[in-house]
Order: C-alpha cells, then structure tokens, then sequence
C-alpha cells in the first residue's frame, strides 16, 4: 500500500517561493516585491503551526491513484497533524490525525480498492470500514505520512530549495484573498506562472501560491499562523492496531 507516496505533491508545490537570491531584509513602507517574498518566507519558516490546504489539477494527477489531488492538514513543530487527503482518479481519500509519534489514518472503501490488489480491496474496505488504523511513527506503512505531519519537516524542504527555475518576481495590485488584502506577486518558475499572495499589512505572511502552465495547475493556501493543531484523537472503540492490518495483508 502506497502510503508513504500520498504527500509528494505538497512540498514540491511550496517551492513556489521567490529565489533567495540576496539576504533577507526587514520589509519597509513600500517593500518590493523580493523584501515581501522573502519576509513571508521567513515567517513561513518561523511559524509555530499552520494550516496547509492544497489542490492539484496538475496534467496526469487527477488520473493517478497515488498521487493527492487535494489536502487540508493542521500541523505543528510537535508532531501533531489533523487533516484529510484525495486521491486521483477515484483512488478514494484518507483522514489523518498524529499527535507526538501514535498515527491514526481512515482510508475510505475506495483508497482500500485502490491500493490493495483484486477483489481483497473490498474485503479489506469491509473489514476495517469507518474505522481508523492506529500504529506510532515507527510503522513501515504509516511512516510516510507520518513525516509528513510535522511541520519540521516541511519546513526543512521548503528553506533549502533554492528555486533554480525561478524568476523576479513582480508587484501586482493590492487585492483580497478570503477577505484578507494581499499583494500579488508574480513571477514564472520552470515554465508556469506564478503567483504568490502576501498579507499587506505587517507582519506579512504567505497566505496564498498557485502556479500554472500547460501542465501544471497547483494552489497552496497558508492560514492559522500559530494557532494549536486540534488535540482530539479517536476512541478505541473507533481503532484498529496496525498489526491486525498487517496480517491481512500478509494473508492476502
């Protein structure tokens, strides 16, 4: 079962920030366009947790079982992450929730067909339906989205890529996101257009990226800088250790 692929998509679409190509610097009252991307960026890196939406239409993932076309997590510095996730090409969706290093992760019927082959999907989808598979950091199959749910670690790849298809970026008309005034930044990285949305007023922050181009059609929304990750885990009565999924499997 594919579970450590399911994320892929969310770091590479954050590496739509501006080429830190000088130092950072305090953004002043009229900020350009690279001060704007680099202090979003360096609050990006600095926040404590955030909120992480992502929808990929991308050429060939909406057809592509294993890749995520879409994703809402909570996450945090700790290790906490609450969220859901949508495969291509009905390849069906899966509920996450981590706090420290338990794992609890909810594929529906139609992830179970996906990944498991043959008729035994539906057996699986059956036998473990509406019911969360429990396990800690350390399980093989949980271990990709468990790296994943950690802000650290998105945070660690979006700070060393150095966007070396990227751009200067340019400063658009002051507009709003969900009610929020931004400033468009706009630019081009390998090809597609981007965009990037940062708050007007101080401090300002990335609540917005999207990249397109022929193939390529990726939106990435930040929101609730610093605010704590939802710390309700499910019930017992609602969960299934990992061992009894891996003798399944192992049956199969």
């Amino acid at each position: 079962m594919a579970v450590r692929a399911l994320i892929s998509a969310a770091v590479s679409a954050t590496l739509l920030l501006a080429p830190a190509a000088v130092a950072a610097a305090p953004a002043g009252d009229d900020p350009t366009a690279q001060e704007l991307a680099d202090e979003a960026e360096d609050n990006l890196l600095d926040a404590k947790s955030v909120h992480l939406k992502l929808t990929d239409r991308s050429a060939g993932t909406e057809t592509s079982r294993t890749q995520p076309t879409s994703m809402d997590l909570a996450l945090d510095r700790s290790g906490n992450c609450v969220g859901t996730m949508e495969m291509g090409s009905d390849g069906g969706s899966v509920e996450i929730v981590k706090r420290g290093e338990e794992v609890w992760m909810k594929p529906d019927t139609a992830f179970w067909k996906a990944q498991v082959p043959g008729g035994e999907g539906d057996a699986v989808a059956e036998l473990f339906k509406n019911r969360y598979i429990h396990g800690s950091t350390d399980d093989a199959l949980l271990k990709g989205m468990a790296d994943t749910c950690d802000l650290n670690n998105f945070q660690r790849d979006v700070g060393t890529d150095s966007s070396p298809g990227a751009t200067s970026l340019k400063k658009g008309e002051e507009t709003t996101r969900d009610g929020t005034k931004v400033i468009p930044l706009e630019g081009e990285l390998d090809g597609a257009r981007t965009t990037l949305y940062v708050t007007s007023d101080s401090p300002h922050l990335l609540v917005e990226a999207t990249q397109r181009g022929d193939d390529t059609d990726v939106r990435l929304t930040f929101s609730e800088y610093d605010e704590p990750v939802p710390t309700e885990t499910p019930s017992a009565d609602e969960t299934v250790d990992i061992g009894k999924l891996q003798d399944e499997l192992q049956s199969i």
